[in-house]
């Protein structure tokens, strides 16, 4: 009888090989032996069948980025954004990088980038453009030598703004000296009349300023005016400085006001209107009629903001304060648009700024009168920053899970706790789901075409310390509600990690920037630049259905005609919304089911007439046939109204990738 001998892989799991093929590498070395063992088994066919398969590409060195921020655009690339890629060289250098990555040729190339993004908040419009706005204004200073605070620019004048540029002194009554960090345009003063009387209310602009000498001479607790070195006649008295207190204390990052479009056509940002308020950590999360709603996010001085909410127009490429929907979150709250028109949903996932006691309690978010409805039921409810939420299957379930997740800051803390929300049924509250085998903050979860969702990435600890990436990888099967062992991943993911859905059916990961390397913590670690690209096991169970014509574009309720050779074996199709990814941070992910008919030969596919379900903008279809296999997608352009869809392939910029 042949014998079988297991052996741990480098991750500790059992793996059943020939004796005969382990007693030759056995006897020499061990390690080596255990090494290709492991090689064997993760790249038998049987194995891929059930767990998938991970390739590792390393890019040339001119091409590697610190991925930050990631996106899917209709043209099947990925702009990857960088920014200054936490690097305070890079920042005081002025050099931002965005790298455009074509996934199926394995090709790329930098990407002039105007400004420092690293840290913003992005998603995709409606026009196939992507929206990123927000970014980085200035480091965190953990330890300053300079005294600093929060100067409170106020100007008198009810007929004359007036613009200080970065830089601009300000002179306390001591004759300590500060300067501004950024420019200040202080409005105008308010000016009412009431019969005879005239009430002036001066402007109030907050900017941060720093003192010019080191050390505690320059540090106040003194609620002062300060006077504005270069400012003279009515300027000098109408506009001045006041500010609490200038302190030692750590200073956090900045945010920007700037907003910026990528157009996939012309591969070029372009600038829209400025946002009103400055934001590093933003959730930009898109509305039904194709606005996009901006929440939370650190201030111009590294303060997190109390709640002021503004909604970009697409038209007009502006952004509107909405004082109406002030409403407080942590930074980089998952607000999910619901099917609800006017109902949003915060999940409690956030990546990390903020009290501990406020703003963390997931609910409905209604924007007819501005109220929360909380939401019990979900367990270890302290242990949600740095957790990721997705829908779970078709979005016409609404259902969404929270996964992983751990304390407040620099915590050890974490949990593998899934649990899910159905969030139409009478009673909405979780219900636990299963548990991953360990705690995991910064998670990545991707919806796929069949309706399962790859679990992928964290670590145990904060950032990846004590060598605590976990190197697995999970699918959910939303059936039976069931979690099972993919392949592990060879490289580990932590903070500053996204994944992402291809249009081939794959999945990439990049990015992670752990705090250490080594289980001792005493050496730095750098940041990874390895992409790593998941082939689930779908693709190794035969061949795939192909799509040989369809719609480039459509409306909400229109019923499509697609060809497929295969379309007697097709058992579903999907519409799955391109994903905009930072700090494990979704919202845009989504993945819609259609009416599925056969009609002589050809499908008729009907979309959803809920802009709820089916915001604007491109999706990729996807048809899966009865084996669970999908097809390569084709995009697929859906509106809210105009003319009706035009026919086409719909092909474009839409091969396999290599091998495929």
């Amino acid at each position: 009888m042949k014998k079988t001998l297991r052996v741990l892989d480098r991750r500790g799991r059992h793996l059943a090989v020939g004796a005969s093929i382990a007693a030759i590498v056995l006897g020499s070395n061990s390690m080596m032996a255990a090494t290709i063992i492991h090689e064997i088994e993760i790249n038998s066919s049987s194995y891929k069948a059930e767990k998938g398969h991970w390739d590792v590409i390393d890019l040339p060195g001119d091409l590697r980025v610190n991925a930050i921020h990631a996106a899917l655009l209709s043209s099947g690339k990925i702009l990857i954004v960088a920014g200054s890629g936490n690097s305070t060289a890079m920042f005081d250098a002025g050099t931002f990088k965005s790298l455009l990555y074509d996934p199926a040729r394995g090709t790329g190339r930098l990407i002039d980038t105007p400004a420092d993004m690293f840290c913003g908040g992005q998603t995709m419009l409606p026009d196939g453009t992507m929206l990123i706005a927000g970014g980085t204004q200035r480091y965190e200073d953990l330890n300053p030598t300079h005294a600093g605070g929060v100067m409170v620019v106020k100007n008198e004048n009810p007929d004359k703004p007036l613009a200080l540029p970065k830089g601009t002194a300000f002179t306390a009554p001591n004759g300590q000296v500060y300067k501004s960090d950024a420019d200040v345009n202080a409005a105008a003063a308010s000016k009412t009349v009431l019969g005879t009387r005239v009430t002036v209310t001066p402007s109030a602009t907050n900017v941060w300023v720093d003192a010019v000498t080191q050390g505690d001479a320059a540090v106040t607790s003194r609620d002062e005016l300060y006077r504005i070195v270069g400012l003279e006649g009515e300027d000098a008295k109408n506009v001045y400085g006041m500010a609490q207190k200038m302190t030692l204390d750590k200073h956090d990052f900045e945010g920007t006001n700037k907003s910026y479009i990528f157009d996939p056509a012309t591969e070029k940002y372009e600038q829209t209107g400025n946002l009103n308020e400055k934001r590093w950590y933003p959730t930009l999360t898109g509305l039904p009629n194709g606005d996009v709603m901006a929440t939370s996010g650190l201030d111009g001085e590294g303060q997190i903001l109390q709640g002021q909410t503004e909604v970009y127009d697409p038209a007009t490429r502006k952004w509107t304060n909405r004082e109406d929907l002030t409403r407080y979150f942590p930074t980089y709250p998952a607000i999910f648009q619901t099917e609800k028109s006017g109902t949003l949903f915060y999940t409690g996932s956030n990546a990390g700024y903020g009290p501990a006691d406020k703003g963390r309690t997931p609910g409905f978010w209604n924007l007819q009168n501005n109220t929360m409805q909380p939401v019990t039921g979900l367990r270890d409810p302290d242990l949600l920053e740095t957790s990721s939420s997705s829908w779970v299957g078709p979005v016409q379930n609404q259902t969404l899970m929270v996964i992983g997740g751990g304390g407040v800051g620099e915590s050890n803390q974490s949990t593998g706790r899934i649990d899910l929300i159905k969030l139409n049924s009478p009673d909405p509250k979780f219900v636990p789901g299963p548990s991953l085998p360990q705690g995991t903050r910064y998670p990545s979860v991707v919806t796929l075409p069949d309706d399962t969702a790859l679990i992928t990435g964290g670590s145990a600890d904060y950032r990846g310390k004590h060598n605590s990436d976990n190197h697995t990888a999970r699918i959910f099967n939303p059936v039976n509600g069931t979690l099972s062992d993919a392949a592990d991943p060879l490289v580990g993911r932590d903070y500053h990690s996204e994944a992402l859905l291809l249009p081939d059916g794959r999945v990439i990961t990049l990015g992670s920037n752990p705090l250490f390397t080594g289980e001792t913590d005493t050496q730095t670690a750098p940041f990874e630049q390895r992409i790593e690209v998941y082939t689930p096991p779908y693709l190794y169970h035969g061949d795939r259905p192909q799509i040989t014509d369809a719609p480039l574009t459509a409306q909400l309720g229109d019923t499509m005609t697609v060809a497929s050779p295969q379309s007697a074996d097709i058992a579903s199709a999907r519409l799955i919304r391109p994903s905009a990814v930072t700090h494990v941070t979704d919202v845009e992910q989504r993945s819609i089911a259609l009416g599925l008919h056969q009609h002589d030969g050809k499908l008729l596919l009907t979309i959803p007439t809920e802009a709820t379900l089916v915001p604007p903008g491109n999706y990729m279809l996807f048809l899966v046939d009865k084996h669970g296999v999908p097809s390569v997608a084709t995009w697929v352009q859906v509106g809210h109204e105009g003319e009706a869809s035009k026919t086409g392939s719909g092909m474009s910029g839409m091969s396999g990738m290599p091998g495929m």
